[in-house]
């Protein structure tokens, strides 16, 4: 079993910055990826970000290219997510996720285990 807490959310004016952190704790040995998802009200939960150590490689959604960036510290017990240029449509609650097992990284279906979010609110 992996736990996941997320923390690091809040209000921000549009054109801010967050930093958002995933503390893993439990078998964390057997991780092969973490990402960040994150769900609008109303909507389905979208893929944000992606590390993939063992591929050593990180994915992005087409909206947050360029202005989020995901990284894993090196005993791969936190997982940070740093959002930056901010847009209102950026709030959402987010969700930290690991997955033991292989599949479509960018799926919410692919991971295993899931924090409880954090809510990120974007001012316009």
């Amino acid at each position: 079993q992996v736990q996941l807490v997320e923390s690091g959310g809040g209000l921000v004016q549009t054109g801010g910055s967050l930093r958002l952190s995933c503390a893993a704790s439990g078998r964390t040995d057997s991780s092969t990826a973490m990402a960040w998802f994150r769900q609008a009200r109303g909507r389905e939960r979208e893929f944000v970000a992606a590390a993939n150590w063992i591929a050593g490689s990180s994915f992005y959604a087409d909206s947050v290219r360029g202005r989020f960036a995901v990284s894993r510290d090196n005993a791969g017990n936190t997982l940070t997510l740093r959002m930056s240029f901010l847009k209102p449509e950026d709030t959402a609650v987010y969700y930290c996720a690991s997955r033991v097992r292989s599949g479509n990284i960018y799926r919410p279906d692919s991971y295993d285990y899931w924090g409880q979010g954090t809510q990120v609110t974007v001012s316009s």
